[in-house]
C-alpha cells in the first residue's frame, strides 16, 4: 500500500495497526464445532477470543512435552460437565487437577447412584423466596436451575464412611491428593461392582489414569465437612502442607507448561502460583471466566496480569474467554479435539 493517495493525503507512521481486514462468520448447517470456530476467527469482539483460545488450547495439548494443568472452579460437575472432563483425564489430556471439593462431593454423588435434576424455572404465583422455602420444607438443594435432594448426601456419606476414610485411617495424617485418590478409587470400584448407569467421574477417572487431583480448600465442602467430623472420633487427619511438594515438583520438572482455568477463586491461583517456585512459568494460558477484571478480584484478573507476577512466560501465548463456562468449556475442548484428533 502506498504511504501516499492520489490527492496527496500522508499516511501516518503505524506502529499498532497491522493490515488485516476483518471478514465476516460463515454459518450453515451441518458445521463442526471446530468449522463454527474457525469462523470466529474472520470475527471481531469474544468471537475472536474464543477462536484465540480454541487454537492455544489445541497447540497445548497438541505439544507432547507439554505439561497441562487444569483448574475446575465453580458449579461444573453438578451442572452437567463431568463427562467432559473425566473424558479429557482419560485421554491423556490433562496431567494434573486442580479443582473444589464441591466439585469432588457431587462427582462422587453420581459416581455412587445419586442424580441431579432439572429445576423448574416456572414458579407460578410464588416469589423467589417462597419458592426456595418449599424447595426447603420438601429437602431439596437449589444450584442456579439444577435440584439435588438431600438423601443424596446422606448416600455420600454413606460412602465416605464404608469406602474412603477407614482406608486412610490406617495412615493416619494424608495429603489432600491422598484424599482425592482414595476417593476415586472407591469411586470407580462401588461404580462397577453397583453397575451405576452414570460414568464413574471425575476422580474415578484420574485414580485410573494416575493423574493426581489437589484440592487446596477442600474445607469448603461437604467433603471437607465430612472428612472434619470423621476425624472427631478416629486418628485420620489431612495435611493442608504435603501436596506442595509434588505439585511444585511437576512444575519444575515441565518441559513446557499449559494451563486450562475454568472459572476463578483458589484452583485458579493455586494453580497459577506453583511456578512462583520454579525456574520456569506457564508457556500457554487459556482461561474461562464471567468475572471482569476492573473490580480487582483474583477471579477476573486477567493472564497479561500474572505475567507481571512471573506466572507465564513473557512470551507466553495466553487469552481469556469471558462466559458462561458451561457453554464456553465444551466449544473449547470440542473445537481443539477436533484440529488434534
Amino acid at each position: 500500500m502506498s504511504d501516499h493517495d492520489d490527492d496527496g493525503y500522508e499516511m501516518p507512521d503505524r506502529e499498532e495497526f497491522q493490515h488485516d481486514p476483518l471478514g465476516h462468520a460463515e454459518v450453515r448447517g451441518g458445521m463442526t464445532v471446530g468449522e463454527l470456530v474457525e469462523q470466529y476467527g474472520h470475527a471481531g469482539i469474544g468471537a475472536a477470543d474464543v477462536h484465540e483460545a480454541a487454537d492455544i488450547y489445541a497447540e497445548m495439548l497438541a505439544d507432547d512435552d507439554c505439561t497441562v494443568f487444569m483448574s475446575l472452579a465453580g458449579a461444573m460437575v453438578p451442572t452437567g460437565m463431568r463427562k467432559v472432563v473425566s473424558d479429557l483425564i482419560r485421554d491423556g489430556y490433562v496431567d494434573a487437577l486442580v479443582t473444589t471439593g464441591a466439585n469432588l462431593t457431587h462427582d462422587a454423588i453420581e459416581a455412587v447412584g445419586g442424580k441431579h435434576h432439572h429445576g423448574s424455572q416456572n414458579h407460578g404465583e410464588k416469589t423467589e423466596r417462597e419458592h426456595d422455602e418449599t424447595l426447603r420444607d420438601e429437602e431439596v438443594d437449589r444450584i442456579y436451575n439444577v435440584y439435588l435432594p438431600q438423601e443424596h448426601f446422606a448416600l455420600f456419606e454413606s460412602h465416605l464412611r464404608s469406602e474412603v476414610f477407614p482406608a486412610l485411617e490406617e495412615e493416619g495424617t494424608v495429603s489432600i491428593a491422598d484424599l482425592c485418590r482414595e476417593l476415586g478409587r472407591a469411586n470407580s470400584e462401588v461404580n462397577d461392582r453397583e453397575g451405576i448407569e452414570e460414568d464413574a467421574g471425575v476422580a474415578a477417572a484420574a485414580y485410573e489414569a494416575d493423574v493426581p487431583i489437589y484440592c487446596p480448600a477442600v474445607q469448603d465442602s461437604v467433603l471437607g465437612l465430612q472428612a472434619w467430623m470423621y476425624s472427631q472420633t478416629s486418628s485420620f487427619s489431612l495435611d493442608a502442607l504435603a501436596d506442595m511438594t509434588p505439585l511444585t515438583d511437576l512444575a519444575y520438572d515441565a518441559d513446557t507448561a499449559g494451563c486450562l482455568l475454568v472459572g476463578g477463586g483458589v484452583p485458579k491461583n493455586f494453580t497459577l502460583q506453583t511456578m512462583l517456585v520454579t525456574p520456569g512459568a506457564y508457556d500457554y494460558g487459556v482461561q474461562i471466566t464471567m468475572d471482569p477484571s476492573a473490580t480487582g478480584g483474583l477471579s477476573g484478573a486477567t493472564l497479561d496480569e500474572a505475567r507481571s507476577w512471573g506466572k507465564l512466560e513473557k512470551d507466553a501465548r495466553n487469552t481469556t474467554v469471558l462466559g458462561d463456562a458451561t457453554i464456553m468449556l465444551p466449544l473449547l475442548v470440542a473445537a481443539a479435539r477436533e484440529r488434534i484428533e
